[in-house]
């Protein structure tokens, strides 16, 4: 489950009546005859999209989100490829005990995510059966959502300083992604009783952003190191070579330029999707530092030109991921075990969990439906 989806139940983002869902993880029961990467009993995974148009610019470049004719979204969304259903019908989404998708946009899982057999129970005395399928189904929203900027803006070989902006679904994979890319991580919140849950998936350092004289102090703190390093490597300002000892940068100087003891960001992602100063983040980024937008935030926000040109700061927006990119993140999360903290819940309680995502999430956990729990249509009809 998903804020995204929080969004469209109350906001009204697609016409009714709303399957939401896209954040899917389950077994394949059957294959069309031209599936060739797939097979029945194959554990897969689904994302936000099922189709696209395949020719355009970005969809030769499995940046599939970016289709300059549209893409389909898993829900919500309109069909008008033919590849998922037919043309001009509302897509659903995986809040259901079946779905249907083209081969381009499943993602083979690893065996070991399969559910046990009651055999394979019995052998190894556990009943969570949910737990090792459930926990992929948010690598292919959130995940593929944070580790796609982070490798495109040079987090993949380590060494940045990563700031995440908000610590819900998004900000929790972020932390741990980044961290497992050996960055070093600073998660800012406005909920002082998610440090703990931070520090524990890898931050080293917790900003309560809500505390607006410790975020004015972070922020005159990155000018003031910003102008020591600075001094220290260019303050002799005359034209020959400074004498020995003079001008020239310490051992402490050149390990507070090499990375250490800095205060700065080198990126932030900012997941936050409600109102919230942006300005006030870029004024923690490093020079030549990138804020990436992935909150879904449709009011505008106000931020000077001085704050970037002065600096060559960047503010950038980013959308999930294409079919390369999220092949990629499956590919490292299962390499360095980046997964998120899960509650595998029943249908009956997906309404308050929404409810409690709508809250901030202070449980720090992703909500994940058993659809085996959705009561068939039968039992529906005799119900009624």
């Amino acid at each position: 489950m998903c804020h995204t989806d929080v969004h469209f139940v109350k906001e009204g983002l697609a016409p009714y009546p709303l399957t939401p869902g896209h954040e899917l993880a389950g077994v394949v029961t059957k294959v069309g005859r031209n599936v060739t990467k797939l097979r029945v009993g194959d554990a897969v995974a689904v994302g936000c999209m099922v189709d696209s148009c395949f020719g355009c610019r970005s969809c030769r470049a499995y940046e599939e989100q970016y289709c300059l004719n549209g893409a389909v979204w898993t829900y919500g969304g309109e069909t008008k490829y033919g590849r998922a259903g037919p043309d001009g019908e509302r897509t659903r989404g995986g809040y259901s005990d079946a779905f249907v998708a083209n081969q381009r946009f499943c993602f083979k899982l690893p065996p070991e995510s399969l559910p046990k057999t009651r055999d394979e129970e019995d052998a190894s005395k556990t009943t969570d059966t949910k737990s090792s399928l459930a926990k992929y189904a948010p690598l292919l929203c959130a995940g593929v959502t944070t580790f796609d900027p982070l490798v495109r803006y040079g987090c993949l070989d380590g060494r940045k300083r990563v700031g995440v902006a908000g610590f819900g679904g998004l900000g929790m994979m972020a932390t741990k992604l980044a961290r497992a890319m050996r960055c070093d991580v600073v998660a800012l919140s406005s909920s002082p009783d998610k440090e703990p849950a931070a520090r524990r998936m890898g931050a080293s350092e917790f900003w309560v952003t809500t505390d607006a004289e410790a975020m004015k102090e972070k922020a005159e703190a990155v000018k003031e190191a910003v102008k020591k390093r600075d001094a220290a490597v260019y303050g002799w300002q005359h034209p020959d070579p400074p004498p020995a000892g003079e001008g020239s940068a310490s051992d402490s100087d050149e390990k507070k330029a090499s990375g250490d003891d800095r205060v700065s960001l080198d990126v932030i992602l900012d997941t936050v999707s409600a109102p919230h100063d942006v300005a006030a983040l870029v004024d923690l980024l490093a020079p030549d530092g990138t804020l990436v937008l992935l909150g879904l935030d449709a009011r505008p926000f106000a931020l000077a030109a001085n704050a970037l040109v002065f600096s060559r700061k960047v503010v950038r927006g980013s959308l999930i991921a294409g079919t390369k990119s999220t092949e990629a993140c499956l590919e490292f999360c299962v390499k360095h075990g980046v997964f998120p903290d899960v509650r595998v819940i029943d249908a009956a309680k997906a309404a308050d969990a929404l409810k409690a995502l709508d809250k901030k999430n202070d449980a720090a956990v992703r909500y994940v439906i058993d659809c085996e729990t959705i009561p068939k249509r039968a039992k529906r009809s005799a119900a009624a």
